[in-house]
């Protein structure tokens, strides 16, 4: 499952659906501003991870889609995983936390699930942040989190990228950067939900 960041379900995410699913992946993309007045969502959605990290709405709306996607004939429900975006990448990490059939997940640039003593339930995580970023520090305790309560991981800071590094419609795209972050996220997803 592929969630947005704050943009909504834009060309990018579909691309990153179609990626994986040229990869073998059934792939959803998710949106979660699809409940009426997008600014209205936008508040309601952030509001949600920002107050309630661990039970709002927005984590509701993409548990059901992880409902929805185990009953597809196409999907093994037992080998299902995440990926977002900042906001995204925040609602990934918070159902690795959360959901137990989410068996993998992969951040980009996502913010921390709060009380952090959640991740110790945690599937196994791929993180990629960038150097130049308000998330950095969130990496750093992510990964300390991570190793402190064994769970398996890949976390990577990518030197000189900035936030939406793997956005390649964005003004801060980073081609080495996207590049090896898709590279290792495919390759955690096949280490920890199988080969496609």
């Amino acid at each position: 499952m592929v969630i947005h960041e704050v943009f909504g379900l834009n060309a990018h995410i579909r691309r990153v659906a179609s990626r994986f699913a040229d990869e073998g992946y059934a792939a959803l993309a998710v949106d979660l501003f699809s409940g009426g007045n997008r600014g209205l969502c936008l508040l309601r959605v952030m509001g949600g991870i920002m107050l309630r990290p661990l039970n709002n709405s927005g984590l509701r709306d993409l548990r059901a889609s992880i409902d929805w996607l185990g009953q597809r004939p196409e999907v093994d429900a037992s080998r299902i995983g995440v990926i977002g975006f900042c906001m995204g990448g925040g609602y990934a990490l918070a159902l690795a936390c959360v959901d137990d059939d989410v068996k993998a997940a992969s951040v980009f640039y996502g913010m921390n699930p709060r009380p952090l003593s959640a991740l110790a339930r945690a599937c196994p995580i791929v993180g990629s942040y960038p150097e130049k970023d308000f998330t950095r520090k969130a990496a750093i305790k992510l990964e300390e989190e991570l190793t402190r309560c064994r769970i398996a991981h890949d976390i990577k800071i990518y030197p000189g990228a900035r936030h939406s590094f793997f956005n390649e419609d964005g003004k801060t795209y980073d081609a080495g950067a996207a590049t090896d972050s898709w590279r290792r996220s495919l390759d955690f997803f096949a280490a920890h939900l199988g080969p496609t």
